[in-house]
């Protein structure tokens, strides 16, 4: 079984448990993600199984985008609404306040990283450190927000739509933006609205992929593994360059520079090669090793 199931997370469960409940469901040990959410999120989680784990690598530099509740007056350890409330302020900032500060959180911006989160310094994951009551120095690290707009006010707070590079912390955005505020500020909700060419529309319910899978038939939920890679252009290569492409050597073609989607003549995904002076080589392999 190879290819791609777009889940739905369900809030309360880290994206290793659903790769773990994956792995029992479809009895195959090959499964993986690309981009963590934290537990109280809910939103669009690729999950890669079989051979398309080779993928992941490729899924994790992808933009994501979010829809987030900005909540204003208070100040956690985590920097969302689920951890121990360090602070607690009045609110007396105005939306045309919070829409004028929206600029200065966007484009390239420097974050330094929770201590709740996975991310090691010196070895050791901070979140590790911060469950022991240590707190330590973190460098700052560069991200970068391409939009930023707030969707509209509820009585609970702000909700913000943002699309980011890798590596950003949303939580921390929000804590960030609280701070300039003078008020502090948390993430009190979160949802994945799409992570590279996958977006919430293709995503389903963990709860009916494993219901699916159990009575054996997945239906249209595995998608083929050159789906993350459809904006790659396509090109079909002939018998004797299939042959290459699956011993590893590239091989003459003319192409403009650049990275493809390399297909067999019976319509097999086979890779993604680049073509450089008149050459193709394999950047990744996806076909079966027999």
């Amino acid at each position: 079984m190879n290819g791609i199931i777009v889940i739905d997370k369900p809030s309360g469960w880290t994206s290793q448990d659903v790769c773990a409940k994956l792995r029992g469901v479809l009895h195959e040990k090959r499964v993986g993600h690309s981009g963590t959410l934290d537990p109280l999120a809910t939103g669009v989680l690729p999950v890669f199984v079989g051979r398309a784990t080779r993928a992941v690598e490729f899924a994790e530099n992808d933009r994501k985008r979010y829809t987030a509740l900005l909540r204003l007056g208070l100040v956690t350890d985590t920097q969302d609404i689920s951890g121990t409330v360090l602070e607690t302020h009045p609110v007396h900032v105005t939306e045309s306040c919070l829409l004028d500060l929206l600029p200065a959180f966007t484009g390239p911006i420097r974050q330094i990283p929770p201590m709740y989160s996975a991310v090691k310094i010196g070895g050791r994951k901070l979140y590790e450190l911060a469950r022991r009551g240590e707190s330590v120095e973190r460098p700052p690290r560069e991200v970068t927000v391409y939009s930023l707009t707030c969707l509209g006010r509820t009585e609970d707070g702000y909700f913000l739509d943002v699309e980011c590079s890798k590596g950003t912390y949303i939580r921390t955005l929000c804590h960030d933006i609280g701070q300039r505020l003078g008020c502090g500020g948390v993430m009190a909700s979160l949802r994945r609205t799409r992570a590279g060419a996958f977006g919430i529309d293709a995503a389903h319910p963990l709860s009916q992929v494993v219901e699916q899978a159990q009575k054996g038939d997945l239906g249209g939920l595995l998608l083929p593994v050159d789906s993350l890679f459809s904006a790659l252009p396509a090109v079909t290569v002939s018998e004797a360059q299939e042959r290459k492409c699956r011993s590893g050597a590239p091989f003459p073609i003319e192409l403009p520079a650049g990275l493809y989607r390399v297909y067999a003549p019976s319509g097999a995904f086979l890779l993604v090669g680049k073509a450089e002076n008149g050459a193709l080589r394999t950047v990744k392999s996806f076909f079966e090793v027999i």
